[in-house]
């Protein structure tokens, strides 16, 4: 089933993405007027409503779909969440509080036709970033994160007044902000790995939006070198934002263990690459990135490149198995299997648990 309505267009990214003839990952569907009732006077299957912001889930083709309402919103403090004024306003009003022009397009579901208020075709084709109102950064500090990810995605360029209002912003920040926005951004824009996003997040001054006072790191080689021969990671952007304090974020119990297993290591020397190795291999890959940029980036890249990969197979559980109860000899243990794999990368399983029974049984 195909959803198509004349009050039904697709927003935002999805329209941008089409025009610029890319794929998009996130379809966006606006309903203008109320996105909940259209759902039910339509008999469409509905999964889960939300009045509140006038959204609605339903289920078709086989995919879970959101539908959002035109919706009004303010909000009651600078750099806090929105709240939402009305549901159901022209479709003119919902897109005029989205981020960019560029984004603030919509494409009718029925007739195909491209809605465009904002001069945003023509900034699209220029490449230009430009906000719908000047207070668009005090709003939502977050969007120049956006600006930067964008920037780095698509080759676009800040407009003139818009970099202004940037500028300006950074030289006044408001940190009683929305945190979670500002994680959510550096997530998706160094979740890029591009060197040349970091370049311009410390020139241009964005990195003072994690906290007042921050100390520019002095690093000693390319951040996505590193993240390239650590191969897949799951915090790439841990390995760039680790480098500042980021008290201010609400940092999992994971995310906190990196930056200290990295804070821990600072004044660690090495005796060989063995000792290397065994360091290294106890702690997120992560850490091993965050150590390298302050401290040796050579012997990082060695580890990643050369060393990361020879990983003994034994497990707690095979230790268990063997009548070894937990406890300190754990660390022992693996320390001399690790000691022993780096000798010799090709053992076997059944190899480590033999050289661990004839030293320790």
């Amino acid at each position: 089933m195909e959803l198509k309505d004349k009050n039904l267009y697709y927003v935002g990214g999805v329209v941008r993405d089409e025009i610029l003839g890319l794929p998009s990952f996130d379809i966006d569907f606006c309903y203008e007027g109320n996105a909940i009732e259209f759902a039910k006077n339509s008999g469409l299957n509905i999964i889960k409503e939300n009045p509140d912001f006038g959204t609605v889930r339903i289920y078709a083709d086989g995919h879970e779909i959101d539908i959002a309402s035109t919706r009004e919103e303010i909000y009651p403090k600078p750099g806090h969440l929105p709240v939402v004024k009305k549901i159901g306003c022209s479709l003119e009003e919902d897109l005029k509080r989205r981020d960019f022009t560029v984004n603030a397009m919509a494409k009718n579901t029925l007739t195909g036709e491209i809605i465009d208020y904002f001069n945003s075709l023509e900034d699209l084709k220029a490449k230009k970033l430009r906000v719908l109102h000047s207070n668009s950064f005090i709003d939502d500090p977050s969007r120049i994160l956006r600006s930067l990810k964008f920037s780095t995605r698509f080759g676009f360029e800040l407009e003139e007044q818009t970099k202004f209002l940037q500028d300006e912003y950074l030289k006044n920040i408001n940190y009683d902000m929305s945190y979670h926005r500002i994680k959510k951004e550096l997530r998706e824009t160094f979740n890029l790995n591009k060197d040349s996003i970091w370049e311009v997040f410390i020139k241009n001054n964005i990195y003072k939006l994690l906290g007042e006072e921050l100390s520019l790191p002095s690093i000693t080689g390319s951040i996505s070198k590193l993240v390239d021969a650590a191969e897949d990671i799951e915090c790439v952007w841990l390995a760039y934002a680790g480098l500042f304090d980021l008290k201010n974020l609400d940092l999992t119990k994971e995310e906190c263990e990196i930056i200290t297993a990295a804070d821990n290591l600072v004044q660690t020397t090495f005796k060989n690459s063995c000792d290397l190795y065994c360091q290294f291999a106890k702690i997120p890959i992560e850490s091993v990135i965050l150590w390298g940029l302050v401290r040796d980036y050579d012997l990082a890249y060695h580890y990643l490149r050369d060393l990361k990969n020879i990983k003994p197979v034994t497990t707690g559980n095979d230790l268990i198995e063997m009548g070894i109860e937990r406890g300190k000899l754990y660390k022992e243990i693996f320390d001399f299997i690790a000691k022993e794999k780096f000798k010799n990368p090709a053992l076997s399983k059944e190899e480590e648990l033999e050289l661990i029974k004839n030293k320790y049984l």
